[in-house]
């Protein structure tokens, strides 16, 4: 029966995972991306059903575990945010060498504007690049729709999909009309040894086999529901709209405007070609990179006029709005909605009481007296310690970038060279760094800050908690230059002392102030006491 619920488009999207019957979802948190996986380990026919859910280390590993949950037969969704897509690359490009058994939706949730993130990336690249079907939903009720429609289709190609979604679509609300569950798939491990093991006499013919399956994903883009296109009566201009973007088209555009929608790739040439035909002119929208824009200015030739994000009409930066688009239709003015005026900055900073705060505090203290001291930071909240009033690193480029950085710096004479990591990061990606660095005796000083949760993305698991010190231990780092503190005030005096003498140690020094966040600790003492008082009134 037929239900309408206000769903996220994430939220929609695991609900339709659910009701296509997965029996798995495997994740590293990440913003726009967490609230699918949180939606699934909440929801209680996914419990009910025994569906998998908790989160991965990092997101290579969350794709490899879903691949071997396909391989076994049965129906498996990835999530992560797009800077994750570089991290399981290696599975997500050989996944398409194999092939898939049981369905197989890696969805890959972008950040245009990087509202919380370091790069704009473009994921539609990467399906392209593998050479797998993309679809990218316009709306919540397609987030929905297109699970089943994924799986479906993984199952029929034998081949990953690559789900793309955007921050303004990931959380954003709309009533979704939802359907009933299907069940999941029964087990039955492949057999074909030579669809799985790559060594290269197999991997040769199995790419040769995805070159000549692309006919199929083409046609298959072709005769997609979600790629659609309407002429209208003026010859003028005609405009393709990928995803959300057709519906900023769609609410600012004039009613007989030609659109071609789409939603599922490859491109679909013939439709475009035909929205050429009937129009002198080609405005293409997408939220991102160029991606279409690119592929049309080469299908049509450099005497079609295709304009979009490449020729400025649109801006080439950061996500659109329809305001961008009404001013590339030449019908809009200034902006809908003004910003307040004479409201005080809010600049974002550590909580109150966070030990992160403490943590910097006792390493400026200390590098106050080494001027030529650099601090390499890494991807998590702490990252805040970078603004005042700390202003406490010099640099942070990826996950797991700061012990690495930190070695290469020392390699190059920088002293001291300290990194500074958080716990569900170095769990991420900072092990293997720990190791090399060690390995080579880097005059390094590394600050593991841990606070017990994966907080920047709302408090998940962190994978290594209560394990870091064991982890280090046995990466090889000395005992003796091993330490656990409690970030503090009132241990200021002695975490300093730690730091002064780890900074003059000619190797691998690791710091683990511990201390669980504040946000976290804080819901745990409601979810006490609000159990506290059901237990009364019972």
């Amino acid at each position: 029966m037929e239900e309408k619920r206000l769903l996220l488009g994430d939220e929609a999207v695991a609900l339709g995972a659910i009701h296509a019957g997965i029996s798995g979802v495997y994740a590293y948190p990440g913003t726009p991306s967490t609230e699918v996986t949180e939606f699934i380990q909440n929801d209680p026919l996914a419990r009910e059903s025994g569906v998998r859910s908790r989160w991965c280390t990092n997101e290579k590993t969350a794709m490899e575990a879903a691949l071997g949950m396909s391989y076994a037969g049965k129906r498996a969704l990835v999530c992560m945010k797009h800077v994750g897509m570089n991290v399981c690359a290696d599975a997500f490009v050989n996944s398409a060498i194999t092939g898939v058994n049981g369905g197989l939706v890696v969805l890959a949730a972008d950040d245009p504007s990087m509202h919380s993130s370091q790069n704009e990336q473009d994921s539609r690249f990467y399906g392209r690049f593998a050479m797998v079907p993309i679809l990218e939903p316009a709306d919540q009720q397609e987030c929905y729709d297109m699970q089943a429609f994924a799986f479906m289709l993984s199952e029929a190609l034998r081949l990953p999909v690559l789900l793309r979604m955007v921050t303004r679509l990931a959380h954003s609300r709309a009533a979704v009309s939802v359907g009933s569950p299907q069940p999941q798939n029964i087990l039955h491990p492949d057999e074909d040894r030579g669809r799985w093991v790559l060594l290269p006499g197999n991997a040769r013919r199995r790419y040769a086999a995805l070159v000549e399956s692309q006919p199929k994903l083409e046609a298959a883009a072709e005769e997609s529901p979600y790629n659609t296109l309407s002429l209208g009566s003026k010859p003028q201009l005609g405009v393709i709209a990928a995803g959300i973007a057709a519906n900023y088209v769609r609410e600012v555009a004039p009613a007989d405007i030609s659109l071609l929608k789409v939603s599922q790739y490859p491109l679909p040439a013939a439709r475009v070609r035909s929205l050429a035909e009937a129009c002198n002119e080609i405005l293409v929208v997408e939220d991102g990179q160029p991606f279409i824009e690119e592929q049309v200015r080469g299908l049509l030739g450099a005497g079609y006029p295709v304009t979009g994000r490449l020729t400025g009409r649109l801006p080439r930066t950061g996500e659109l709005n329809p305001d961008h688009v009404a001013r590339a239709f030449g019908t809009g003015g200034g902006p809908v909605f003004q910003t307040a005026k004479n409201l005080a900055p809010r600049p974002p900073q550590l909580c109150q009481g966070c030990g992160h705060r403490d943590v910097y505090a006792a390493l400026n203290q200390v590098l106050a007296d080494y001027p030529s001291a650099r601090v390499f930071g890494d991807i998590g909240c702490y990252t805040l310690g970078a603004l005042p009033p700390f202003r406490a690193i010099h640099s942070c480029v990826d996950m797991g970038a700061s012990i690495t950085m930190a070695k290469g710096a020392a390699d190059a004479g920088v002293h001291p060279a300290v990194a500074v990591i958080g716990d569900s990061t170095f769990t991420h990606s900072g092990m293997t760094s720990l190791l090399d660095a060690v390995n080579d005796n880097a005059a390094v000083t590394v600050i593991i800050s841990d606070n017990l949760t994966t907080a920047m993305t709302g408090g998940q698991d962190s994978a290594g908690t209560h394990k870091y010190e064991a982890i280090c231990l046995a990466l090889g780092v000395e005992r003796e230059h091993l330490h656990v503190v409690v970030p503090l005030p009132a241990n200021m005096e002695k975490i300093a002392g730690i730091i002064r003498k780890e900074l003059e140690y000619k190797g691998v020094s690791v710091i683990i102030p511990q201390r669980e966040c504040m946000q976290t600790l804080a819901r745990k003492q409601r979810l006490r006491k609000a159990e506290g008082g059901r237990q009364h009134e019972d």
